[in-house]
């Protein structure tokens, strides 16, 4: 469990009147559902929910969401943005409990990119697929992120979805539904002047130097 947070309180009135009413008071229309517990309509300040927005953290962790004075467990499910102002529309939660099975979108992060053999070596460049993966797990096991080493990895290669080493308790939902789901999501491309032929020759080179 994370430690983000999140003070709401409990909205009475419903439609688009009512929520027109909170934008103009500074405040963003929201509803927290799932379990054994009525949904329940929220109100929270536009500059709070915009504060933890900024952290990516928030999007992929479980939250406690403090309505009036008691906390519930929930995670983001779904954000309504304005289609031209940089303004939260509707933000919907979903209760959980440690072993609420989820289903969500998990970024992927890559490392050493620039020291990357493709790249430093080779010559070739990195490019993204997807940089998300869709992932179901318990939401005790609900990473931020997934990461994958780019270190080694040389010009000409393509990464699948089954490249990328899942934490504890998280599985690729794509996977699960057979390996003909096992789509691309990161290439290095091969420089132009090096034919796939001669790279591993420039890499001997380069390193001899």
């Amino acid at each position: 469990m994370s430690n983000l947070s999140l003070q709401v309180t409990k909205r009475e009135g419903q439609g688009k009147g009512a929520s027109r009413r909170l934008r103009h008071a500074g405040q963003t229309a929201g509803i927290i559902y799932g379990g054994d517990t009525a949904p329940q309509n929220i109100a929270m300040l536009q500059k709070d929910i915009n504060k933890v927005l900024l952290n990516e953290a928030f999007y992929c962790s479980v939250i406690s969401i403090d309505v009036d004075g008691t906390a519930e467990q929930v995670i983001l499910v779904d954000l309504q943005r304005h289609p031209a102002k940089d303004l939260i529309m509707h933000a919907d939660f979903l209760r959980v409990t440690p072993t609420t099975v989820i289903t969500k979108k998990v970024p992927l992060h890559l490392t050493n990119e620039v020291n990357c053999v493709g790249v430093k070596v080779d010559g070739g460049q990195i490019t993204r697929v997807s940089s998300e993966i869709l992932i179901t797990c318990e939401s005790q096991y609900l990473p931020t992120f997934l990461e994958f080493d780019m270190l080694e990895i040389t010009a000409g290669t393509v990464l699948h979805i089954s490249d990328i080493k899942m934490p504890t308790g998280v599985q690729s939902k794509a996977l699960l539904l057979g390996e003909e789901h096992n789509g691309a999501i990161i290439s290095v491309s091969i420089s132009r002047g090096v034919s796939e032929e001669d790279a591993p020759a420039a890499e001997a080179e380069a390193a001899a130097e």
